[in-house]
This record gives C-alpha cells, structure tokens and sequence, in this order.
C-alpha cells in the first residue's frame, strides 16, 4: 500500500497543478548528474530548489539533480571537501574559512544578500543604543554564528556577558538573558508565535551598523566548475527560476515544503513556513546600488574577510575575481 506521506504529496500535486517529477531513466537519461546539499534540514529557506527540481526545471536546463537531504547530519562543509556533494549552500564566513583552509571552492550565486541574522531585546528592557548592552548577558549559537555578534560588540567597544546556547531563543523566553541571537526569517517569528508583539520586540539588525555578512550562497569546488561549465550555469539558471516561482507562487511553495517536512518527520508550520518564504524574498532582493539579484558584493566580500582576518580567523583570502564566477543566467 503506498504510504500516507506518498498518498498526501500526489494529492498536493494534483490540488497545486505542479508535475511530478518523473523516474530519471525516463527524463533524465544522458544527461550530466550533479548532487546537491542544502545546508539545513528541508524549510521555505530553500523553497526555490525544491520548487525547482518538483516543477522540472534542472531537467529542462539539461541536468539531472539529486538534492541530498540536509540537517545536523550532514555538514556541507564535509561534503563538499569529501566530494559526497557536487554543490552546497554555505554562509560567505564559512566559505572564507574552508577557502583558507586550501580547499579551492567558488561562488557562483549568492541567494541572501542582507544578514539575516540579528540581536533582539524586549523594548520593556530599556536598550535601545548598542552602549545600553553593557553589562547584558547575551545568549549566541556557537561557532560561525557569533562571528558578526563579537564583531558588533567590538565595534562599540562592548562589555557584555555571552552565553553559548544551542537554542538562544529559549533562554530569551524564559528570562535567561536579555539579548538573543535569531534569524529574522526564523526565530523572530518564534518570538510572535510565543506570544510577543512586535512592538515588544527591538532588533539590532548588523547590515545596519555596516557589519552586513551574506549568507546563503551557492558553493563547489572550482573544480566542478572548470570540469561541468555548462552543468553549473545550468543548475544557476534553474535554482534562480524556481525562486522566481516560488515567490510569484507563494501558496504552490509552501504546499510542497509542507509536503517534503511531512515526508521527512520534521514539525511544520504553514504559518511560519510562509513567513520564512516571504522573508527569503526580502533578504535575496538586492539594494539599487548592489547590483543584480545572485551577484555577490565585492563590498560584502572585502568586509567579511577583512573581519575574519582581524578576529584570526583566517589569514589570507582569495581575491574577489577569483572567488565569485558569475555565471550567465536569465
């Protein structure tokens, strides 16, 4: 008997008008195979591939794509240094510390280009300049997760009390500290879901204090680049098209992420997952003055590296040129 998860997406299918993929000796057959690893577990932060690979169009740009299911897992990082992935999504402070560990690795499209990642204080909690966080605690997720937090408080020159957590959001709610480290497409949206409004919530976005880090980019290795050019502009031109989809089709997305969260047991939330897509829209929209929508900032780039080397982090970095490979898509 097929299973209800099976039963549930071919309804959806059905209910959404999306065509189903079909078994790869039918469409895919000769064409160039490529894998690749989101960096987390299946959510509208990567609606686009999904809606892509649902809708055909990898097969369409003439490859035949295997998105391999992420989580905790499975780091991107390893993969791609392994080779069990062909493409990754990667934060730049990531992909600058893999590059500087001697693994040649480029960027061929960089999906979010505001820092999602924020402070947030109750405004009850009386801070509202970045001096005012002297003396706090602060809860962070470790490792590259407290890169732009430490460079913020540097900036201001900062005395403040941090608390490896790894769930930040949880000791905020419960009084632990008075300032959290969140995503604003994420667990800023916890916060409302908890019970918070808005208004009772005050973020300190770092793009604001010029601490803007782009995260969510699309990696290989050069490598893969030079060996599978047209592969690689391929699967470019397909993930932008399925986020365009996604975005101008917001509900069909969401359907089929609720769809592949059912499948893979993971919680799922319509309400939140819509939320996450709407803010994935915003975060990938350039500024008129940062040029095209999966271009990496030259600007971006110089300030993440310049900050990974002053925190010792790294202690070279390629150039710009020889780190960002635009390809042409439409």
């Amino acid at each position: 008997m097929m299973p209800w998860y099976r039963m549930l997406l071919f309804f959806l299918i059905l209910a959404t008008g999306i065509a189903p993929c079909r078994p790869a000796s039918a469409e895919t057959q000769g064409l160039p195979h490529l894998t690749f690893l989101p960096q987390w577990s299946p959510q509208a932060q990567f609606a686009g591939f999904y809606l892509a690979r649902q809708n055909g169009c990898y097969r369409r740009h003439g490859i035949d794509l295997t998105i391999l299911p992420g989580g905790p897992h499975r780091l991107p990082v390893e993969a791609l240094k392994t080779g069990s992935a062909d493409i990754v999504t990667l934060w730049l402070s990531t992909a600058l510390q893999l590059a500087d560990q001697g693994v040649a690795i480029v960027n061929v499209g960089q999906l979010i280009q505001h820092s999602a990642l924020c402070l947030a204080v109750r405004t009850r909690a009386g801070i509202i300049r970045p001096a005012d966080m002297n003396g706090k605690k602060v809860a962070l997720w470790p490792a590259d997760f407290q890169i732009q937090p430490r460079a913020f408080f540097d900036k201001y020159q900062l005395d403040v009390r941090v608390v490896t957590a790894a769930n930040p959001v949880h000791l905020f709610l419960h009084g632990g500290v008075q300032i959290t480290s969140l995503m604003w497409y994420n667990e800023y949206h916890t916060l409302i879901n908890a019970g918070l409004d808005s208004n009772e919530i005050r973020l300190f976005r770092f793009e604001d204090a010029d601490l803007n880090f782009p995260e969510d980019g699309i990696y290989l290795q050069k490598t893969t680049l030079e060996n599978h050019p047209e592969a690689v502009r391929a699967f470019v031109a397909a993930t932008m098209e399925g986020w365009r989809d996604a975005f101008a089709h917001p509900e069909t997305a969401i359907d089929l992420i609720l769809s592949i969260m059912q499948a893979a047991h993971i919680p799922a939330n319509r309400v939140h997952q819509r939320w996450m897509l709407d803010r994935m829209r915003d975060l990938m929209q350039p500024s008129p003055d940062r040029g095209a929508m999966g271009e990496l900032n030259a600007d971006d780039f110089r300030r993440v590296a310049d900050i990974l080397r002053l925190g010792g982090l790294i202690r070279t970095s390629p150039s710009y040129t020889a780190f960002f490979k635009k390809v042409d898509f439409p």
